[in-house]
Parts: C-alpha cells; sequence; structure tokens
C-alpha cells in the first residue's frame, strides 16, 4: 500500500470527529487484518509526484486507486473567498492534527455559519462549541486543546437546502448534538412539520424516521427551556445566495426555498441576512485527478464501471481499479466502503484472465525506492510512531497524543533526521 501521508489510515485518523466512539474499533480491526496478511506498506509516498500510476502498473498486476475525496466541494456564490469563509476539510485537518492542516485556527468568530446538511456540519458544529477539558480523554494535540479552549463561540446556525427528510444527519449524531453540554438546539417547528414528502420517506426508511423524530424533539422545546448560553439553530429549506463583508465576513445571506412535496425545492426570492463572523462549508469533498487516470471532473470521482477505471471510450484500462470516495463520491458512513470495496475486489478477480497475462517488473519501484530521494515510512516505521505517540499520552495522562508535524512523524517513522516536503 502506498500512502502520500506519514502514517495508514486515512479517514479513520484524520477525518473523525476527536473522541469518536468507533474509530479504536476500525484501526484495531485494519491492524489485525494487516499483520495477518502479505502485507508491505510505503507511507510519505504520493503517487503522481514520487512514483506514476504507470510506474505501478508495469509493477504489479492490479492497482487500487483509493486516495478519497480530501477537497472541498466548491460553493459558487459572491463573498466565498473572504477572509473567515473557511472549507470544512481544513477544519476537520486542524483539529485532527493532520499534518498538512493549519497550525493555528482562528476562534474568535461569536455567531457562525455552517452550511451543509450531512454528518460533517455537526462535527464542525460540535468542535466550534466543544469544551476544552473533554478533550483531555481524546488524542488531540494541546494545540487544539487550547485552540478550543480560546473559542468565543456562542451561537451557530446550520443551513440546509432541503428538508429534514432529505438531510443526510445520522440519528446518533444528532443525539450527541443535542447532548452538548450548556447548548441548547432549535428546530422551527413549521421546517419539520409533516408534509407527503416527508411521512413517505420516514414510513420507508428508518435512520430517516429517527432522525426526524429527533428534530421534532427539539422542536418541541419550550422557548422557557432553552436556558443555555450557548445554541446551534437548525434551518432547513435555507440556501446561501452570498457572504457579505467588507474586507472579512461580517453577514450570511440566506433564501428560503419552497418545497413541493417530493423532495424537490425551489427557489423563493425571499431572503433574510443573518450577522456571522465566520462561515463553515461543508457542503461535500471531491477527489484530487491522478495523472494518466481518466477522471470526471464533475462528480470529483475516477471514472470506471463496477469499479474497473475505464477510458473515454468507455473499456476497462487492463489492471486499474477504484474503490471508495473516489469511485463513488464523498457520501455514506465508514462501513457503507465495504460492499463497494467488495465489488471492486470481486470486478477485480473476474478480470485476472484478460490482464494477468501482462509482463510485470517491480525493479523500476525497488529502484526509486532504494534511491535515496525518498523517506518511506514502513509498517515498522509506523509501529514507532504509534509508540510515539501512546507515550505522549501516558506522558498527559492520555490514552494517546497525536504527532501532526510531518518531519516528525517522518523522522520517528524512519529514524532518520530528513527534511519532510
Amino acid at each position: 500500500m502506498f500512502e502520500r501521508l506519514p502514517t495508514p489510515y486515512g479517514l479513520v485518523r484524520y477525518g473523525l470527529a476527536p473522541g469518536h466512539a468507533e474509530s479504536e474499533k476500525f484501526v484495531d480491526s485494519l491492524h489485525t487484518v494487516l499483520v495477518a496478511s502479505d502485507f508491505r506498506l510505503f507511507c510519505n509516498v504520493e503517487i503522481g509526484k514520487d512514483l506514476s500510476v504507470e510506474d505501478l502498473r508495469s509493477s504489479y498486476d492490479a492497482v487500487i486507486i483509493a486516495t478519497g475525496a480530501p477537497r472541498d466541494a466548491l460553493l459558487d456564490i459572491p463573498g466565498v473567498e473572504l477572509p473567515g469563509s473557511f472549507g470544512a476539510a481544513d477544519f476537520v485537518g486542524w483539529y485532527n492534527d493532520h499534518p498538512d492542516a493549519p497550525q493555528h485556527w482562528p476562534m474568535h468568530a461569536e455567531s457562525v455559519a455552517v452550511i451543509g446538511g450531512g454528518n460533517v456540519a455537526l462535527d464542525v458544529t460540535r468542535m466550534l462549541l466543544a469544551e476544552a477539558q473533554p478533550l483531555q480523554a481524546t488524542d488531540v494535540s494541546d494545540e487544539v486543546r487550547e485552540g478550543i479552549a480560546g473559542s468565543r463561540v456562542r451561537e451557530v446556525h446550520i443551513f440546509v437546502r432541503r428538508g429534514p427528510a432529505d438531510a443526510r444527519f445520522s440519528p446518533n449524531e444528532l443525539r450527541a448534538l443535542g447532548e452538548l453540554p450548556g447548548v441548547d438546539v432549535v428546530v422551527d417547528a413549521a421546517d419539520v412539520a409533516p408534509d407527503r414528502h416527508i411521512e413517505r420517506m420516514t414510513k420507508q426508511l428508518v435512520h430517516t424516521r429517527l432522525a426526524v423524530e429527533t428534530l421534532r424533539s427539539f422542536a418541541d422545546t419550550a422557548p422557557a427551556d432553552r436556558t443555555a448560553q450557548r445554541r446551534v439553530h437548525l434551518h432547513f429549506y435555507r440556501q446561501p445566495v452570498e457572504i457579505l463583508g467588507n474586507g472579512k465576513v461580517e453577514a450570511l445571506r440566506v433564501e428560503r426555498t419552497d418545497p413541493d412535496g417530493y423532495g424537490h425545492v425551489t427557489a423563493s426570492g425571499v431572503c433574510t441576512d443573518y450577522p456571522v463572523q465566520a462561515v463553515y462549508r461543508a457542503i461535500g469533498f471531491l477527489g484530487t485527478p491522478l495523472a494518466g487516470v481518466p477522471f470526471d471532473h464533475g462528480r470529483g470521482i475516477v471514472s470506471h464501471r463496477s469499479g474497473a477505471v475505464v477510458d473515454e471510450s468507455g473499456l476497462p484500462i487492463a489492471g486499474l481499479f477504484v474503490t471508495g470516495w473516489m469511485k463513488r463520491g464523498a457520501a455514506g458512513l465508514i462501513g457503507a466502503a465495504r460492499p463497494d470495496a467488495r465489488q471492486t475486489v470481486e470486478t477485480m478477480l473476474r478480470q485476472l484472465d484478460s490482464f494477468g497475462g501482462r509482463r510485470v517488473d517491480r525493479s523500476r519501484i525497488e529502484e526509486v525506492l532504494a534511491a535515496g530521494d525518498l523517506f518511506p515510512v514502513d509498517w515498522e516505521g509506523w509501529l514507532r510512531i504509534d509508540a510515539a505517540e501512546k507515550d505522549l499520552g501516558v506522558e498527559h495522562g492520555r490514552p494517546r497524543v497525536k504527532i501532526g508535524d510531518r518531519e516528525e512523524l517522518v523522522r520517528i517513522g524512519t529514524k532518520s533526521a530528513v527534511h519532510a516536503e
């Protein structure tokens, strides 16, 4: 496995909110599989820069692309480039100590807008309103904890373009939002009132019914019982049309959308300006093109058929496959990748006869890796990083403390005093 970062585990390590109940289980499951297999790891090696896809194809019978969706989807509205307008990917990277994320994050805004109707929007909101003390039990660095401790956020407005039955909030994540200490969640009862579409979707899908029930419980809370100092306002049927400000974010202009009873909405022309000092965009993620690999720029994924990468004419490219978010887009919980990966592997196995006779020569890979220009972190190197983070945890009375500095990760992983680029 070739990985651009100095550590394995990708989304599990760098994409989940700190303290996520399932993250350690995911890592343990992957660890069990990897140590029991004929597996080689090359972290800190970037495909497209250090090695090409063609280098891999000439060296292996099959290559599976699983590079995920690291880029924020574009929100094409005026003002999106103003200081104080942030993509969720950067913020999630910061609080997860991603090596490529900013080291410091501005937490001075008191009123914040979060745009998006999925779990990432909820994660962003929870971290904006998090208290530093509970993070002591997680693996975040002291720098992140100190940043959270300095947060001035008192009010978060979440804007969702469609209705509650079409949002991708999971029931568990909604309940976790409602359990934030010192925070009230406010939902307009009119936004979650029964209509044809909501009733149809809640009957068909259990998770939608549970999510809508949770939202209605927020709406049913009497105003007199909302006594917390901080609030989350969940607004459905609202779409952003402009970020306002002079040299910085000062407000978000939002337009009401009208539902048609079938899951679609139309613009109403009725707009409201919400005074905010920061806007977080959590409207989805896109894959990054790889040189030599056909890419669907509109959807942000690799062009494929059942996991087999196809060329412009729709024909499979021998020995090249794709899985995960780079295959189907950034949607679904981590478990959703399992059937997706199974399909790709089954496609690969069915095609073995068609490309199994290709001549492969691993000398190019071995030559590049042995040249000394790269500093790959192998499995033993990852175990050293893992041990170093756990040792830091012991020093701080925590299970582990993540190391976010790339150069330090590479130094530990390779036992070398190198400069990581």
